[in-house]
């Protein structure tokens, strides 16, 4: 029986598995890298650390199927990360000049991509989901990201983004039908958003 509840440390190894397997655009990217960590130390891990109040899983019998992870103060979480996340990773993993997906993702730990500054004006908080095919199709998706929009009003925050691929048509479709709207292009990615008040 698949239920969402609060994440904790003891999530982590789930989560990052459930980063790595959602990788390809929504499929297993399991392939794609060599290093399997490396996904959950940029889309996972500083969330369940540093944010832990926004930040949830849906779980069954087999483990974590799924998250959803957030935070309140986009620029606030950038600066924490800067401080008290990336040291760390950066003296494990020093820069190379290849051109691999781990490659790409060792240079965002020493260049994290910052969010716009249009973007984060009206929509300051920021979200990461996914959920593994066993949780799709069921209303999960909807009620972990309803459960973080109520956490975040809570708090008083007036908006939330987020950056996805640009082909992760399944993603973007679901977004929209959600209510958020475009809001930025990226490099190879769309940053969406949403008026949380």
């Amino acid at each position: 029986m698949s239920h969402i509840r609060p994440a904790g440390l003891y999530d982590l190894p789930g989560t990052y598995r459930v980063c790595l397997q959602t990788a390809d655009a929504g499929g297993d990217g399991s392939a794609l890298f060599a290093n399997p960590d490396l996904l959950g130390h940029i889309y996972v891990g500083p969330y369940l650390v540093g944010a832990p109040d926004f930040a949830w899983v849906i779980a069954d019998e087999l483990g974590v199927a799924g998250y959803v992870l957030g935070a309140a103060d986009t620029r606030q979480f950038e600066a924490w990360q800067e401080r008290e996340w990336w040291p760390v990773l950066r003296s494990q993993y020093a820069p190379t000049a290849g051109a691999s997906l781990d490659d790409e993702l060792i240079s965002h730990l020493h260049t994290p991509v910052l969010a716009p500054d249009s973007v984060v004006a009206n929509y300051p908080a920021h979200l990461h989901i996914d959920l593994l095919p066993r949780a799709q199709g069921r209303g999960f998706g909807r009620s972990m990201l309803e459960t973080l929009f109520a956490a975040l009003r809570a708090r008083g925050v007036t908006g939330i983004h987020l950056d996805v691929g640009e082909d992760n048509h399944n993603a973007i479709a679901f977004y929209r039908h959600l209510g958020f709207v475009e809001l930025a292009r990226g490099a190879d990615s769309i940053y969406l958003g949403m008026e949380l008040s």
